[in-house]
């Protein structure tokens, strides 16, 4: 696996804001559940501690403890310098200030280093890099989540985003896409496309969420294998 650390932004999110951004239920938390680029997000560590069955793949998982938290520290200052320039393209309800914001990611983010080490041990932080086949049989796993990356990144291509659906699909049942906005927040050009190929052969559907921080970053895309 080629992959640069210096290419990415490690920015975790936390349990509660999946189960929001996903519309997870106490029924879906009983599901095996992946998160796709799920980078420092805690949400994975968080489920495990409830009892949860969940697998987070990234390809920044191939990086150690140190790595990741010297990359995490060497972007924080950017990342928060730039929300602060762009602070009116954000909804500032639940999260209410840039301060609060930083303390909720990196809160997640610690709790992600602090379960890393020990989190790959038991094989719930796996290096992968979508659309490469994953090594599980069809139908193996309930839901597949993709945070902040699918349809947001359109650079990749169509046909990158229907491979990598198609192999989410080969191994889960489900699987939903949050948000369905470009990384400017506009509604995703590609989204239409997507959402017409996969309309012939499954079911999709897509639904407004509570969660929108980023301005109109409020809709998910959930795709089902028919039975």
């Amino acid at each position: 696996m080629s992959f640069k650390l210096d290419s990415v932004v490690p920015w975790g999110r936390n349990l509660d804001e999946y189960r929001t951004m996903f519309m997870l239920d106490d029924a879906d938390m009983k599901k095996k559940i992946a998160g796709f680029g799920d980078g420092p997000a805690s949400f994975n560590c968080e489920a495990t501690r409830m009892g949860c069955s969940v697998i987070s793949f990234d390809p920044i998982y191939i990086f150690t403890r140190e790595q990741l938290r010297e990359r995490i520290n060497e972007v924080r200052a950017i990342v928060m310098k730039q929300m602060a320039e762009n602070v009116d393209n954000y909804v500032w309800t639940k999260i209410k200030s840039l301060d609060e914001l930083e303390h909720v990611r990196m809160s997640a983010t610690e709790q992600f280093l602090e379960d890393y080490d020990f989190g790959r041990r038991e094989g719930r932080y796996i290096p992968y890099e979508l659309p490469e086949k994953l090594p599980y049989d069809e139908n193996t796993f309930d839901i597949g989540l993709s945070s902040h990356f699918l349809l947001m990144y359109m650079s990749l291509g169509y046909d990158f985003h229907i491979a990598a659906m198609t192999e989410m699909l080969r191994v889960y049942r489900e699987i939903s896409v949050f948000p369905i906005v470009d990384l400017d927040g506009k509604e995703s050009s590609m989204a239409n496309d997507v959402i017409s190929y996969f309309e012939k052969s499954h079911i999709v559907e897509v639904r407004k969420t509570q969660y929108e921080f980023q301005k109109s970053e409020n809709m998910m895309l959930t795709i089902k294998n028919r039975a």
